[in-house]
């Protein structure tokens, strides 16, 4: 089953949508993204719509934009992190992210970090695609090997051609069946796998000290790698990098934030990632379980960070039928 051949699975006729509503759309799905129209007042043709498949959230951009562009501003607004999984469904788009520049054509594919600035063009060409919002913190650290993100996988590629198979399959999976959770791990593992790491050094650490804003890459990079070790913390970072602890402080000020609390709320969505896994596997593990394996060594201060940060407690989260409100 590919999800090209299949036209069944998304939908393709488009009508054109007032600018304001298209971009409220976009960001109420994606996050904080500007999109430019060719011209003042112009309409969009196409929509952005949120599709829930499989317990996972995809979603369908179609448009005839100029370009959409994420800035370090829009980043910094949002709350919460993905990974976001492009497939091209119909035209063009040309992806402008952490330094390199691609054309996605029909059928290719490629990840983007919600956290690196982005920019997307169409320059008012049609173009139609899906977006798979992969949890950030799972995907990094519950991952043994290294992946790209950037990097364009091309239509005829078999990792290509597995993810476009894998989508359309969860498509057609409702949430409640039992081989729901399993598709879910697979696309994880399958996107791993399909972006594999072909570098042995991803990055340079002689670089960093060159300037903030690259050690702050490196920084986020290590975080999600290590989440979930006892030993993460400012100053280990600090060691790794080879800088000096009020050196990192200072590039983490420059942010409004410190190193501790981007840690510490890292944690903390990757614990609520996990806790909705236990909503559907029933007897897999406790919130205390969670909380210990996410990092934290004190329950009552996990408890209370939960609660502050999505102004729900774990146990509510866990009892809900709904999943916890995403900040905005």
């Amino acid at each position: 089953m590919d999800l090209l051949q299949n036209r069944s699975l998304v939908d393709r006729a488009w009508a054109p949508t007032p600018y304001d509503q298209w971009a409220d759309d976009l960001h109420n799905i994606c996050g904080n993204f500007n999109p430019h129209t060719m011209e003042r007042g112009d309409k969009v043709v196409g929509t952005a719509s949120r599709i829930d498949v499989c317990g996972m959230e995809f979603a369908h951009v179609s448009n005839d934009l100029d370009y959409v562009h994420r800035g370090w501003e829009d980043i910094r607004r949002d709350a919460h992190e993905h990974l976001f999984l492009i497939l091209q469904l119909e035209g063009a788009c040309g992806v402008e992210h952490s330094g390199q520049q691609n054309i996605l054509d029909v059928g290719e594919c490629i990840l983007v970090d919600s956290t690196r600035p982005t920019t997307l063009y169409f320059r008012g060409h049609f173009s139609n695609h899906l977006s798979l919002h992969l949890p950030r913190q799972l995907m990094y650290s519950d991952s043994k090997v290294n992946f790209d993100v950037a990097r364009k996988l091309v239509a005829g590629d078999p990792m290509a051609v597995m993810l476009r198979a894998l989508i359309a399959k969860m498509m057609t999976t409702p949430k409640s069946e039992a081989a729901s959770p399993h598709l879910r791990q697979l696309m994880f593992d399958t996107a791993r796998q399909a972006f594999l790491s072909t570098d042995i050094q991803t990055a340079s650490l002689n670089s960093l000290h060159d300037s903030a804003g690259r050690r702050l890459q490196m920084v986020d990079i290590l975080i999600d790698k290590h989440l979930t070790e006892s030993d993460l913390s400012a100053r280990w970072l600090a060691t790794r990098l080879g800088v000096s602890i009020r050196t990192l402080q200072q590039d983490f000020q420059g942010l409004g934030m410190t190193c501790t609390t981007v840690i510490r709320d890292k944690r903390l969505r990757f614990a609520r990632e996990k806790i909705e896994q236990l909503k559907e596997q029933r007897h897999a593990g406790t919130i205390a379980e969670v909380a210990y394996s996410a990092g934290f060594n004190d329950i009552s201060y996990f408890n209370r960070s939960f609660k502050e940060l999505f102004d729900c407690a774990p146990s509510e989260l866990l009892r809900a039928g709904e999943p916890v409100p995403k900040m905005v």
